[in-house]
């Protein structure tokens, strides 16, 4: 039986896992292994997840997994995401989805964002988990790959009502050799869809002199779809096999945003302390929209929303923002 969560389609037979050593075959199912295993649960400031469009301000659960189906060279996050899911089995925190909602109740929650790892590796429990988080009012969203199957998908557009989506970079040969999978042409797909129904960022980790030359395309790419859609890009610095490579260039990468800026009304730049560039502007008449701090490293935070209504400030034009207890998407 072929694993049918992610796009690589392991084979789970005589007692194997797949890639991610998530999943097993159980009386002719796909079962998850670890159900409603946490390897993080805490709060955090939505802007630091990051996700800038979506509830503003707001306090968001962050809770994660452990495991990957990807094989990033460069992973900030290797520590978890490299590890086989069964070796932190004893550092899990084990949470029903009621007790999930409940926690994230008690600590004044006003959203719950699955980080830290792939959330295809726990699509069961976070299937179950927001069923719960739908009747108490609380949105979900989620940091991924999206290297998932067009089913998966769709239960990725189930779960969850708003996304940032990593994507990392265009060309084969980049994803051959960084990333470990043939082609993004999966994540490109599932972008697309996603970005139909759902709120949608996506992020870029830059490496200098690796895939700062894609820039321009991916700013391309996202354009086609909606030039409103936020892009983060982000200033890697590279860990687990890639320890040694420099850190990109702040000024450099800048450089080479200015023509993808004429293209997407939303584009920011960060994992710096002190970035420039991660206020929202109008897209018609430049005014400040929404000012934020950025302290480096996952450090986002709100200053000033200065979007009532979700529109600019000065002209009134509408910023695509998520707000509200039920999500509601706010056009441009």
């Amino acid at each position: 039986m072929r694993c049918f969560y992610c796009e690589r389609r392991c084979e789970l037979k005589d007692g194997s896992y797949g890639r991610c050593r998530a999943y097993k075959e159980e009386d002719g199912k796909v079962v998850e292994r670890f159900p409603h295993a946490w390897s993080s649960c805490g709060t955090s400031r939505i802007e630091s997840v990051p996700l800038y469009h979506a509830y503003p301000g707001s306090r968001s659960l962050v809770i994660g997994t452990a495991g990957c189906n990807f094989d990033c060279r460069y992973c900030s996050n290797a520590f978890i995401a490299k590890e086989d899911p069964e070796r932190w089995q004893g550092a899990m925190i084990r949470l029903e989805p009621r007790q999930l909602i409940g926690a994230a109740l008690k600590l004044g929650c006003q959203n719950i964002v699955f980080d830290v790892n792939e959330p295809t590796l726990s699509l069961p429990s976070l299937a179950e988990v927001s069923v719960q988080a739908r009747r108490a009012g609380l949105p979900m969203g989620c940091l991924t790959n999206a290297y998932a199957t067009e089913e998966a998908t769709e239960l990725l557009a189930g779960v969850f009502s708003f996304f940032n989506i990593s994507l990392k970079g265009l060309s084969d040969a980049f994803n051959r050799e960084f990333i470990g999978i043939p082609s993004a042409a999966p994540v490109l797909r599932n972008i697309r869809r996603l970005a139909e129904t759902s709120h949608v960022e996506v992020a870029t980790p830059v490496i200098q002199s690796v895939n700062d030359d894609e820039l321009d395309e991916i700013a391309g790419f996202i354009a086609d779809i909606d030039p409103a859609i936020p892009w983060h890009v982000f200033r890697l610095l590279p860990e687990h096999q890639m320890k040694e490579a420099r850190y990109p260039n702040i000024e450099a990468v800048d450089g080479a945003l200015t023509a993808a800026r004429k293209r997407l009304h939303y584009l920011y730049f960060h994992n710096f302390v002190g970035s420039d560039w991660v206020d929202t502007f109008c897209p018609d008449c430049g005014a400040l929209a929404i000012e934020r701090f950025s302290l480096g490293c996952g450090g986002d935070m709100l200053r000033r929303n200065l979007c009532g209504e979700g529109r600019c400030p000065a002209c009134g034009r509408g910023i695509p923002l998520l707000a509200g207890p039920a999500g509601e998407r706010r056009p441009a």
